[in-house]
Order: structure tokens, then sequence, then C-alpha cells
């Protein structure tokens, strides 16, 4: 059975470039979309969050124009009833082994901005996995996760590597640009990603190595989808 890591941040906040926090978590798609994913390919899922804190939904995911209409927030809002009890019982991140796992996913949403993307104890589990040939997976803002990641000679983990992520087009068009303290594209541009996206809003994923990338939210499904089809064959190779 392939064994999956779904590192889900545990922020409440972004602290903006003013300072004020803005309330965020995780983005309600981009954990619900992959967790069924895999949860229906049959892996074993472990969440964990930093302190094993329980993580919230960023209530923006969940407005209708965000969502994708009423129908569609009510659909989300049902399977983050049913995930209750395993959001409300996650394990403690700083207690996982990449050894445990086949491969690691992280959704996004503003949360990893906060903490994830800072994290270097998080950085040194997502070299060990790269290190030892397992699939790497994030989403929208979770590329931000990455940023933390270096080998042993201090180097970004993930320089000269193909990627995508939320694009500043994208950050422009949700309105927090202009406060933003840093811009995600921006960032893994300055520390070496090949960085490309494709229109707002339209699904996008780029693969390089163990490193898989989606754009956006509605990239949510096809990146899992993608991870399904491929990371089989490296867990048992």
């Amino acid at each position: 059975m392939t064994r999956i890591l779904f590192v889900v941040s545990s922020a409440d906040h972004w602290t903006l470039q003013d300072g004020t926090r803005h309330p965020t978590g995780f983005w309600a798609e981009e954990l619900v979309e992959p967790y069924t994913v895999f949860d229906e390919a049959g892996y074993d899922i472990t969440v964990a969050t930093p302190g094993g804190r329980t993580p919230v939904v960023d209530q923006a995911s969940l407005e209708p124009d965000a969502a994708g209409g009423e129908d569609r927030v009510a659909e989300l809002k049902s399977a983050l009833e049913k995930l209750q009890p395993v959001l409300s019982g996650t394990a403690v991140l700083e207690d996982q082994r990449a050894e445990d796992f086949d491969l690691l996913f992280v959704p996004g949403g503003h949360g990893p901005m906060e903490d994830l993307a800072v994290d270097e104890r998080f950085g040194e589990l997502v070299r060990h996995f790269v290190e030892a040939d397992k699939v790497v997976a994030m989403v929208c803002h979770a590329p931000a996760a990455l940023l933390p990641a270096h080998d042993s000679g201090g180097r970004w983990l993930f320089e000269g590597y193909n990627m995508t992520a939320f694009t500043n087009v994208e950050e422009v068009q949700a309105g927090l640009a202009d406060k933003a303290p840093w811009l995600l594209q921006d960032r893994l541009q300055e520390a070496g990603a090949v960085f490309s996206s494709t229109d707002a809003w339209q699904p996008y994923v780029v693969v390089d190595r163990v490193l898989y990338t989606g754009q956006n939210p509605a990239s949510s499904r096809p990146l899992a989808e993608r991870v399904v089809a491929e990371v089989p064959a490296r867990a048992t190779s």
C-alpha cells in the first residue's frame, strides 16, 4: 500500500506587509480533492500538521464566488465534515520521518506562506524525501514550503527545477498582492526555480524529477490524479 504524508499548515493567519493578520488556513478544494483522490486510490494517508495542531479552513475558500457556486460550497462543507475526525486528530509533523512514507503532499491556502515556508525542520524533511527519490507534490501556495529545503552545502534543493505555483497575476486578481509581504512566484524565481504557468485559474501541473506542482485550486485534482497514476511504480520499484 502506498503511504502518503499529507502535510497541512496549522496557521490561521497570514502576516501582511503592514503587520496585520489576514485570516487564512488551508484552501478547502486543495485539501478535499487530493485527499479524496488518494483515499479512493487506497493510499494509507497520514495527515500531519506543525505541532499536531488542528488545521483550520480558509473561510474564503467556502464562499460561492471562490468555490464555484452554492452547490459546490455544500459539497466541500460536507466533505470537510466527514474529514473532521481526521483533521482534529492530526499527527505531529515534527515526529514524521521520510523513510516511513512513499511520498509527500501539501495543499495550499495562504497558511503555508506563514509557517511551512520558514520551517527549517520541514525543509530538512523535504530534503530526505528528495534524497530518497520519493515524490514531493504541492499545489497553489504550498510550494512556499519548498523554500526552506537546502542540500548539505546550503544550496536551495530545487534550484533549476521546473515548477509552478499560484502566480503573481492570480494574487493580484485575488486582491492581496499589494498587501503581501512577498509574492510566491517572485520568491521561487529568485531562489532559482524555472517557473511556468498557464492562464489564471486554469488547471496546470508541472513535473520535474520527483517534484510535482500544481498552479492553483483548479489544479488540485489533476495534480493528485497525476501522482496516483505515476507514484505506484516509484513506490514498488
